[in-house]
């Protein structure tokens, strides 16, 4: 591990300049992620700077009745929520399914939207990885990319996202947020908080430097049948070969995001008017141009018969 200098923020105005001042600069909480990458020599950061004593670990009920979820809620927290399990059960479903209990219990709301892909190339520093080091290349293309995006990927990258959480809150349409540099804050929709890699795969959210997360906003429930399902390589501690989230309503209609197909949460609301035609209407609109690989290109098929089991149990409970 790179040595690096180490600072405690006061406030979040004070975390994000110090971010935008000191080159290098990375905020710390949980570490789940980043502590590894630091340990690895992928991340190197010159300042940390941790924003743990910040007050950003509660939840809130909004005036709408919504929810605001403190950027330092833990995610074993949040999962155990009344609110969230009664509300927003789609959500505790998620959480639930990412990592180990240990994990969760450290692991933050805003660092589980930040986490890294967990590509294997990415990982290791003797391959090519624009993500890694721009412009060096992409090995995952024509190397072994069972793990890889179907759909959404360019010629400089394939990744992944791997938070479970964040599909969760695309389907909810949640907003994240952010106090920048100066001091003012912003509003982020989820929709628009992660990017594709087009030809800057590093550059993965539409954070400006410095700027810090300091909350994500739920809006009033839908309501409906919420259901999460992530199909893995192991039962437990693994990432998604390919997880679907839904919100369904008695009509049939509702919203549905994928989770381990695209280097974002992956939902086209579009697609989402075939729920009441089933399955097979609603996978091929999701995936249109999806461009898989020799590796994965079972996932398209995955995709169709993860999201026909999970309708059926939403079938089932409403009956």
């Amino acid at each position: 591990m790179k040595t690096f200098s180490y600072e405690r923020a006061k406030t979040p105005a004070e975390a994000a300049a110090a971010a935008e001042r000191i080159r290098g600069a990375k905020f710390i909480a949980g570490g789940t992620n980043l502590l590894d990458l630091m340990k690895l020599e992928i991340e190197t950061p010159t300042h940390l700077i941790d924003v743990n004593s910040l007050a950003l670990d509660k939840i809130e009920v909004l005036p709408d009745g919504g929810l605001r979820v403190g950027a330092l809620v833990r995610n074993t927290d949040l999962a155990a929520d009344e609110r969230v399990r009664r509300e927003y059960p789609l959500l505790s479903r998620a959480l639930l399914a990412g990592a180990s209990g240990q994990l969760r219990n450290k692991a933050t709301t805003a660092g589980n939207l930040l986490q890294r892909t967990r590509c294997a190339y990415f990982y290791d520093p003797n391959q090519a990885c624009n993500k890694r080091q721009p412009g060096s290349g992409c090995s995952a293309i024509g190397g072994i990319s069972r793990q890889h995006a179907v759909i959404g990927g360019s010629e400089a990258c394939i990744a992944t996202h791997p938070s479970d959480m964040a599909v969760a809150m695309r389907a909810l349409d949640a907003s994240v947020e952010t106090v920048r540099p100066n001091g003012a804050t912003s509003k982020i929709p989820i929709a628009k908080f992660h990017r594709l890699p087009g030809e800057s795969p590093h550059i993965e959210t539409s954070l400006q430097p410095g700027e810090l997360i300091t909350a994500v906003t739920l809006p009033k429930p839908v309501g409906g049948t919420q259901l999460y399902y992530k199909v893995r390589d192991r039962a437990s501690y693994a990432f998604a070969l390919v997880s679907v989230a839904l919100v369904q309503q008695s009509d049939g209609t509702g919203r549905v995001a994928l989770g381990g197909v695209a280097h974002k949460p992956w939902r086209v609301e579009s697609a989402e008017q075939n729920l009441p035609r089933g399955a097979k209407a609603t996978a091929t609109a999701l995936l249109d141009g999806a461009k898989p690989t020799p590796h994965n290109e079972f996932k398209v098929t995955l995709v169709e018969r993860t999201l026909a089991a999970v309708l059926a149990h939403a079938k089932e409970m409403r009956s």
